[in-house]
């Protein structure tokens, strides 16, 4: 699938990598735009249109909070953030701000390949749909809200991206290693237990939708309809 899109990232090794990697896969069809400070990462954003933005959140000059703040103003286009900060506060301001997807640093280069790739079939493919809904849950990942049976209800951080990914995944098997990669990266040194005791807070919020989230033993989580 080819397409263009803009990596704003302060790391020169990390740009490489990921430039490498892509230009790799894709055979030559894919067009990487960079740049090395939220400034210039700004500009670029205002002069041109792309299929796709991957955001550091700290950048030199301009975080990446407020150039997708900016950028969502005027645009659907699909943001991801890049960033080593995954502490429930950046998650939730994350959301908050727009953005379509979080990744932790490290990360999987196959990983993001593939799911900038969905991201990118999806709003092509599609008008936008502010809604992920399943059965009685729906979630707006724009407005950070969620509402079960037309009523809205408060999640945490944490809960809200476990829900989120749930959605997106609904009638599949999410396994707790996958939850933990998305949410808490790949260098979580805690065991899954973890995952566990937000899906029971999930569950506990979510009141009569609780029944949607089915446990998969010995593997994972899926929701249904």
């Amino acid at each position: 699938m080819a397409f263009r899109f803009l990596l704003v990232e302060d790391d020169a090794e990390l740009r490489e990598i990921i430039t490498d990697y892509f230009y790799e896969k894709s055979q030559g069809e894919i067009q990487i735009d960079i740049a090395e400070t939220g400034s210039i990462g700004q500009d670029k954003c205002m002069e041109n249109e792309y299929d796709a933005v991957l955001l550091d959140v700290m950048l030199p000059e301009v975080n990446g909070f407020r150039i997708c703040k900016e950028l969502r103003r005027r645009s659907d286009v699909p943001i991801v953030f890049l960033t080593a900060r995954n502490g429930e506060g950046d998650i939730l301001k994350g959301y908050q701000l727009g953005c379509d997807d979080y990744i932790s640093k490290p990360f999987s280069l196959a990983e993001l390949y593939a799911k900038l790739n969905a991201l990118i079939r999806r709003a092509k493919g599609t008008v936008r749909n502010e809604l992920i809904t399943a059965g009685r849950i729906s979630l707006n990942p724009y407005r950070y809200t969620v509402f079960v049976n037309a009523e809205e209800i408060t999640l945490a951080p944490l809960e809200f991206a476990l829900l989120k990914i749930l959605l997106e995944n609904k009638g599949r098997l999410v396994n707790r290693d996958t939850l933990i990669i998305r949410i808490w990266g790949y260098d979580f040194d805690g065991n899954d237990r973890v995952v566990d005791n937000h899906i029971k807070k999930l569950r506990k919020a979510l009141k009569d939708g609780a029944r949607q989230i089915k446990t998969v033993i010995k593997k994972g989580y899926m929701l249904v309809e």
